[in-house]
């Protein structure tokens, strides 16, 4: 696997990557090779490029730190670009030259705090925005946003009247009632508990699915960013690792950082002889086509192994974390690498079990072993 392979770009994508200046019809965002500082001079984001279609919900996913709220902030017109170009709809809004008012980009902002105004009932609150329509006219969209948010009931209750679910409700129709070009959302649901923010996700995706809004939401939350993005942008340390859907980024990530990132991995080292990779755990196609001898890592998934409790095997269990659905096993190998396997929930094996390990991996993810270090 190669980064080229998984990562290929779509015509949208490649008109970015090769600085072009068309536009496509159905992009309503573009970034184009932009960096961020932060106030010292150190880079915050460096040559991010991507772009958002239409209808699309699109998700910036990484640690804290890694530069998402900063590209958040410079598509709102929060942050200066050092260079680079940010568009909306086709029109430029953010380079070193020149950069657009943020109410003038006609996008919509929910804030981790909501950012609702405690004296303003539900339907002031939402109206806010809506000052320079006539008064019928912001009637009708204040009550359709109700409806939409389900709302409907609520309109004259205050902030403080609300549960955290109603109260990003309240925000999210504040921001939608203006019909924004794009939704900008920086972890919405790190306030929630997790029951809550479950069924906030479902509801938000829903209703962005029925306003065709496309939408760009920033988390630390990989199950989050599967629920929610048609694609994923990973990053790390100011950089732009992958742009991928969710599929694509879970099977086959185009670095070992993506891979251990969006989900459980482990890496067995490997070594290349006539097209194929040894490995402590059997044999693998080599797919990213390495000289003979050449030093890999094979990516594992625990969805990926099966245990067959075997008396005499080598490996063995340490433990099993419970996790309703599934069963969570860490297993040593007679190397001392350590594996974990996803099984059902009824399948219970005691630390010390014996176990066959069988890899039925849909895909061969390698990486070069110096990749996969550090």
């Amino acid at each position: 696997m190669t980064s080229d392979h998984s990562t290929a770009p779509s015509p949208s994508e490649e008109s970015i990557l090769q600085g072009h200046l068309y536009t496509p019809a159905s992009s309503i965002l573009e970034l184009r090779y932009v960096s961020c500082a932060y106030e010292t001079g150190r880079p915050a984001v460096q040559e991010i490029s991507f772009a958002a279609r239409e209808g699309e919900i699109l998700c910036l996913l990484g640690p804290s730190g890694c530069g998402k709220t900063t590209i958040l902030r410079a598509i709102a017109g929060f942050e200066p670009v050092r260079s680079g170009q940010i568009f909306l709809s086709g029109q430029l809004v953010s380079s070193p030259d020149a950069m657009t008012p943020t109410e003038n980009r006609h996008v919509g902002m929910v804030f981790q705090e909501y950012a609702l105004f405690p004296h303003l009932r539900v339907q002031d609150n939402i109206a806010f925005g809506l000052r320079h329509l006539a008064r019928n006219e912001r009637a009708v969209r204040v009550q359709e946003m109700l409806r939409l948010t389900g709302l409907e009931g609520f309109e004259r209750r205050y902030p403080h009247e609300l549960s955290g679910g109603q109260q990003q409700r309240v925000a999210l129709a504040r921001a939608l009632v203006q019909n924004p070009v794009v939704l900008l959302l920086d972890e919405p649901f790190s306030n929630l508990d997790p029951d809550m923010a479950g069924r906030m996700r479902q509801e938000l995706h829903d209703l962005l699915r029925r306003t065709k809004t496309t939408t760009i939401l920033v988390t630390h939350d990989h199950d989050e960013a599967f629920a929610m993005a048609d694609r994923i942008a990973v990053l790390n340390q100011g950089r732009l690792e992958q742009f991928d859907t969710p599929e694509m980024m879970y099977h086959m990530p185009a670095t070992p950082f993506v891979a251990d990132f969006v989900g459980q991995a482990d890496f067995i080292p490997g070594t290349v002889s006539q097209g194929m990779v040894h490995t402590e755990l059997g044999e693998f196609p080599d797919t990213i086509e390495c000289k003979d001898g050449t030093a890999v890592v094979v990516m594992i998934r625990p969805d990926d192994i099966h245990l067959v409790p075997t008396e005499g095997a080598r490996s063995r269990v340490l433990s099993r974390q419970f996790r309703g659905s599934e069963n969570l096993y860490t297993v040593s190998l007679p190397s001392g690498q350590i594996v974990h396997s996803s099984q059902g929930s009824t399948s219970v094996y005691q630390a010390g079990t014996t176990v066959e390990l069988r890899v039925l991996a849909t895909h061969t993810v390698l990486f070069r072993r110096e990749d996969s270090t550090g």
